[in-house]
């Protein structure tokens, strides 16, 4: 799984659509749903999310490894309309790149065989 992406994400706290403030039940179906949608891209997408050390500014690291770059595009982009994310989601910048062992980019950055 050699593309990756890393982004930021907060839950949104604004009086229409503050997350914390809506009903237990509710977030508990939103995020059934939200689990759902992503489980259909398993074998093709893993993520790993990992919790806020409270010295920045959102609540959890979302990073995403796939084979192609392009299922990180669908699965970012579908996951997106869930209501989990659509009414109460804020996202920071998104990171985006390829892993490769180190010889292997010097080459492709120098031209070089």
């Amino acid at each position: 799984m050699r593309a990756i992406c890393f982004y930021g994400m907060t839950k949104r706290r604004e009086a229409e659509a503050n997350w914390y403030a809506t009903p237990f039940e509710d977030r508990k179906r939103m995020m059934y749903e939200h689990g759902t949608s992503g489980r259909a891209f398993r074998g093709r997408v893993l993520q790993l999310v990992t919790g806020s050390t409270g010295i920045d500014d959102w609540e959890w690291g979302v990073t995403l490894f796939a084979g192609d770059p392009a299922d990180l595009k669908e699965v970012v982009h579908t996951l997106r309309f869930d209501e989990a994310s659509a009414r109460f989601g804020e996202f920071g910048p998104f990171f985006t790149g390829m892993v490769a062992e180190v010889e292997d980019v010097l080459t492709e950055v120098a031209g070089c065989p």
